[in-house]
């Protein structure tokens, strides 16, 4: 049992590290993340952007305190399923270059369809069966 409770510990710390510098990013490399904003999102990119930012740190910070992990856990949940209109936009557009990387539909379907259920899978096993390790 023990080890669950590290192995949860560990994966909490690892969302916190993974959110605050995804947020950090929207700061550091804005332009990188305007073409990824659906066309009728477009006039709202650098606000969308500034939010997006803003509640990934925000919600990274939450789960350092345990009274608000479950609210960090359902605002990074909320957060993945938002960012959905992205992916398909990313599937829509073709292919997308973003400085040196190019996402191909290939790569939008394989973060839409894999890697963005397993962060939302990651987010609920950190946060929400905490409790039942105990």
């Amino acid at each position: 049992m023990e080890r669950k409770v590290t192995l949860r510990r560990l994966s909490r710390w690892s969302l916190i590290l993974f959110f605050t510098i995804a947020g950090t990013n929207h700061f550091i490399t804005p332009e990188s993340y305007y073409p990824l904003i659906p066309d009728y999102l477009r006039e709202w990119d650098k606000l969308i952007n500034v939010v997006s930012g803003l509640a990934e740190i925000g919600f990274a910070v939450l789960l350092l305190q345990t009274p608000f992990r479950k609210v960090a856990g359902w605002g990074l949940i909320f957060l993945l399923v938002a960012f959905i209109p992205s992916h398909i936009h990313f599937i829509q557009k073709g292919n997308l270059t973003l400085g040196p990387f190019t996402i191909t539909p290939t790569i939008a379907w394989i973060r839409l369809i894999l890697v963005h259920p397993l962060l939302v899978l990651w987010v609920w096993w950190t946060v929400f069966t905490e409790e039942r390790s105990k």
